[in-house]
């Protein structure tokens, strides 16, 4: 069992005025009392602390010891009240959030400042990945917490929606003048690129308008990142479904141009994902909060 904070304030008083009967006073013990808590303390440790003979007292070698250890542990339990009381401020902690690498790039890193602006006790670090190995980071506590709009099935995983995404099914204008995509039948000429086989991206299109099938498609091609599958339809090799914040700048230039337009595309959310039993899960909704004033890029 380890000593009470008052003995141990008994004993570093005792060893800074080598006098029982001034150490009590400035303890507010009688004498009797105070002799009691010193003998309790080295009872409890198996050691003398002190030398007492008729006109003086010393420490031993074990209280002296002791000395510099207990002056430490007096002022992290005084801290340690007025960090509860707030007089301290937040305490520094580092957090890494995760996200996916093009969204990392032109949003989260930017919006760096704005968190530690509000967030002045908190390092921030970056973790760049794809949705699902985002989720699982977090889950084994690899990771803090991430940004992303994969949809959360796993129960210990908390999802705080900060942004809306919403989708384009685009091609480059080069690849449209020599093969239009006019209608679901034109799927034929051209090949659709996803990050995934799964095509979780052209989904978005799929799953509100059963005439466009994957399997209409010339063919497939999969690129693991949404920033390769961008830079592969710029260039003209296939069509794809992007997110729209990422290719508003195409899109206004010319150089991406919105496919089947009479189809709307599902939307999604990017979500702050942790887990449910993180002590600092009021952090991260406040985290989230912030996050959301500041607009996708």
């Amino acid at each position: 069992m380890l000593p009470d904070t008052e003995s141990l304030r008994c004993f570093v008083e005792a060893a800074r005025t080598l006098n029982f009967r001034a150490a009590s006073r400035a303890v507010g013990l009688t004498p009797a009392a105070f002799g009691q808590r010193i003998k309790g303390l080295e009872e409890q440790l198996g050691v003398d602390l002190f030398v007492r003979t008729t006109r003086r007292v010393e420490l031993t070698e074990a209280g002296l010891a002791m000395l510099s250890r207990a002056q430490e542990t007096l002022t992290a339990a005084a801290d340690s009240v007025r960090a509860a009381r707030g007089e301290l401020g937040p305490a520094p902690v580092d957090i890494t959030v995760g996200t996916r690498h093009e969204l990392g790039l032109s949003w989260l890193q930017p919006s760096l400042p704005l968190l530690e602006s509000r967030f002045p006790h908190v390092t921030f670090h970056l973790y760049f990945g794809s949705g699902e190995d985002l989720s699982m980071r977090v889950h084994r506590h690899e990771i803090d917490c991430a940004i992303s709009s994969r949809r959360i099935s796993e129960p210990e995983i908390e999802g705080v929606r900060i942004h809306r995404e919403d989708y384009v099914f685009v091609s480059s204008k080069s690849r449209l003048d020599k093969w239009p995509f006019e209608s679901p039948d034109d799927a034929q000429n051209h090949v659709i690129v996803d990050t995934e086989t799964s095509l979780p991206l052209f989904h978005y299109v799929s799953e509100v308008d059963d005439r466009i099938e994957a399997s209409s498609f010339r063919g497939f091609r999969q690129m693991g990142t949404i920033a390769a599958i961008h830079q592969c339809v710029l260039a003209g090799d296939g069509v794809a479904v992007l997110p729209r914040y990422l290719i508003h700048e195409d899109l206004e230039q010319g150089t991406l141009v919105p496919l089947l337009t009479d189809v709307v595309p599902q939307h999604d959310w990017f979500r702050f994902l942790y887990r449910v039993d993180d002590p600092r899960s009021g952090l991260y909704r406040a985290m989230a909060s912030v996050l959301s004033e500041f607009p996708l890029r």
